[in-house]
């Protein structure tokens, strides 16, 4: 189905695809696995025919389809419906045209031809994609421009998979997807008939889906046939023979050097000696494993506080005066290890953020241990990084007052050391992004460590090294995340925000995983249909009260505007100043539009923060 032959890029005088071969099967799904800036992403390009390859050739079958996903999310007027609908372009082109035909000839080939391709249940197919991807039937009727970024990629998502292509290629198609819409993708492509590349770091995801695994490294690429799993055993079998040739090559050279300086300056063995220095000048060294920075995580372990360090009693938490979250009833120990389940759009970036005291109680107490320091990761503290600064600028800014040898120190503790301390963030890649960003909430050893999925710029290894670092810290965590290899080995409670609150939830992930799929319909079932139908509900209603929120925001800031125009007018013309102001100092002008502008900066504040949790953006 797709062949690589000798593909070659250099980019920058770097050569990131080094005679790269390999042969896919037809109709396989191959994980594309590399660590980060191994050129996965490029070679993903020359594939789709983005990147013209310095050398060799990406080749498919003659006529063969090819689905990708564009870097700029789909915007605009039209709805998620509509944009996966159209997406389906031979579809489209005959639905029109048949509604203008009046050839009967030609219309009865085109209803043939609509028949054959199963066009009349695309709408069907269309929205159960969108529901498996958390769009529900009031979000598929929406205008694109109203959803973030990360939900108008689940829409560019939606589209590649309707479209059916014959290659279908993902890179990293879970990181904008919550847990439930990772596991129904998984399920999707298992039963996806055409081929399939996806790049992903995610052990699990892969496990389930992939049948083979192409692996990148130096340049050069290796097909190795099941999941990751059965690819890790191989590698850990020829990383066990290049350390036994190694180390039967280094005893070699120690035997070869030590016969060449005791017998080159004999004359019966000088012949022998310089032969034995040829060969020795002829080995070519088998390459030690790298001790790689980027696998570097190391959190400092904080001073012990007795339990609970935060409990909450009945809270409401929420945006601009409208809870999102109600009766919550939760401890938090020293000792915790929780991972928040439920979907995106439920809450848990909201419970996370009053966790972390970003968000005040409406109502109900939050009482937390007043020795008690909190370590916050999110995905903004990347992208809010200075492209311009260094590691070593951004830890001495944040560690006031710290001796350099501390500061360094902490960067050490996350693999900056040396010359990765003084390189610009700029060009650092997006996983040293977010080793820098947790080196940074870090930095005071905090007793709790709040991570809202902090692996999405992380390889599988720098991920594996995340876990040991997490089981190695002596702190509590709350953990927010799509990868269920991580939760798996880092979690053992589990907290379900779901229905406007948030409780413990009574059994493992494989559990909760079945409770998801409805895999156990017992579990699954009634009670599944009951709760989401109870959720649904209770979003309508957060969703309304927002909305209602929204139009009295624009209200008061549309009379505080006049306000403040009256006010410009009595400062610059007197004469036309409204009764009320006419007469009035100018001292007393000034000190009025500066309370309307304080008000009206405050319901601008107000605005945009309830117009973010309408869209989920924070929820």
């Amino acid at each position: 189905m797709l062949n690589l032959s000798n593909v070659t890029v250099r980019l920058g005088g770097r050569t990131i695809l080094d005679g790269a071969t390999a042969a896919l099967p037809p109709g396989s799904r191959v994980g594309l696995i590399g660590r980060n800036g191994a050129g996965k992403s490029t070679l993903v390009r020359v594939i789709a025919g983005l990147l013209e390859p310095d050398g060799g050739s990406a080749d498919m079958p003659r006529g063969a389809r090819l689905g990708y996903i564009a870097q700029e999310a789909p915007a605009g007027d039209a709805t998620p419906f509509e944009t996966v609908l159209a997406a389906d372009t031979e579809r489209a082109a005959l639905m029109a045209e048949s509604e203008t035909c009046e050839d009967p000839d030609r219309l009865g080939d085109l209803y043939e031809r609509l028949i054959a391709i199963d066009a009349y249940t695309a709408p069907a197919r269309a929205a159960g994609i969108l529901v498996g991807l958390g769009f529900d039937e009031e979000m598929q009727g929406r205008p694109l421009d109203s959803f973030s970024g990360g939900w108008k990629m689940r829409v560019a998502l939606a589209a590649l998979l309707f479209s059916q292509p014959d290659l279908l290629l993902l890179d990293e198609p879970s990181n904008h997807l919550d847990l439930e819409a990772v596991m129904w993708l998984e399920d999707f492509l298992r039963g996806y008939k055409a081929t399939i590349v996806v790049v992903s770091h995610e052990r699990d995801f892969l496990n389930n889906v992939v049948d083979h695994i192409l692996h990148l490294q130096n340049g050069k690429i290796t097909l190795y046939p099941g999941g990751y799993d059965a690819f890790e055993r191989q590698r850990a079998e020829r990383m066990a023979q290049l350390a036994a040739a190694k180390a039967n090559q280094d005893a070699q050279r120690a035997k070869l050097q030590d016969y060449v300086a005791r017998n080159s300056a004999r004359a019966s063995t000088a012949k022998q000696a310089q032969s034995r220095a040829k060969m020795l000048a002829k080995m070519q060294p088998i390459a030690e494993l790298a001790n790689d920075p980027s696998l570097s995580f190391g959190f400092p372990n904080p001073s012990e506080l007795r339990p609970p360090l935060i409990t909450l009693d009945l809270a409401s938490v929420g945006y601009a005066e409208v809870p999102i979250l109600k009766r919550l009833n939760l401890r938090v120990d020293p000792d915790d290890r929780i991972a928040l389940l439920g979907r995106n759009g439920n809450g848990k970036t909201t419970l996370a953020r009053l966790l972390a005291a970003q968000l005040a109680p409406m109502e109900g107490a939050m009482n937390a241990s007043g020795k008690m320091k909190v370590g916050y990761f999110t995905q903004y503290q990347v992208e809010e990084l200075d492209a311009d600064d260094t590691p070593l600028e951004h830890m001495t800014r944040t560690m006031k007052g710290a001796t350099p040898a501390a500061v360094r120190a902490q960067l050490g503790r996350f693999g900056f050391s040396g010359d990765k301390a003084t390189g610009k963030v700029g060009k650092m890649s997006g996983g040293e992004k977010a080793r820098l960003a947790l080196a940074l909430i870090t930095r005071d050893a905090p007793h709790l460590l709040i991570l809202d999925e902090p692996t999405n710029h992380l390889d599988v290894d720098a991920r594996e090294a995340l876990v040991q670092a997490l089981n190695d810290y002596t702190g509590a965590v709350v953990l927010v995340s799509h990868d269920r290899h991580m939760l798996e080995l880092t979690a053992d409670r589990l907290v379900l925000v779901d229905g406007g609150t948030a409780r413990d939830f009574d059994g493992s992930l494989d559990d909760y995983i079945a409770f998801v799929l409805a895999g156990d319909p017992a579990k699954a079932g009634g009670a599944k249909a009951k709760r989401d139908k109870k959720a649904a509900a209770a979003q309508k209603e957060r969703d309304s009260q927002l909305k209602k929120a929204i139009r009295e925001i624009e209200a008061e800031t549309a009379a505080l505007n006049e306000r403040r125009s009256a006010l410009d007018r009595a400062m610059f013309d007197p004469s036309g100043a409204e009764p009320s102001l006419k007469g009035l100092a100018m001292s007393e002008l000034m000190k009025r539009r500066a309370d309307v502008q304080e008000k009206l900066d405050a319901a601008e504040a107000r605005w945009l923060e309830a117009s973010e949790a309408l869209e989920g953006v924070s929820a």
